[in-house]
């Protein structure tokens, strides 16, 4: 898998996955709603940990800086 998230978007989800976890486990989100946002911060958290989001392939994005001028 090419990498094709950059270190912001990285922390922009584990801050997000972070903030999901605090308002469930506190009880501020529950129920199917909280469960389904517990996952989708899990996923955030994997995302961030493998640097890839399978998500952007589709419509050709990434937040990884463009490398120049690499010598082979």
């Amino acid at each position: 898998m090419k990498k094709n998230m950059g270190n912001t978007d990285r922390l922009i989800r584990v801050i997000i996955a972070a903030l999901i976890a605090v308002l469930f486990f506190t009880n501020v989100i529950s129920g199917v709603v909280g469960i389904v946002l517990l996952v989708l911060a899990g996923v955030f958290v994997l995302t961030s940990l493998v640097s890839f989001c399978p998500l952007y392939l589709p419509f050709g994005l990434s937040t990884c800086p463009k490398q120049e001028g690499k010598a082979a």
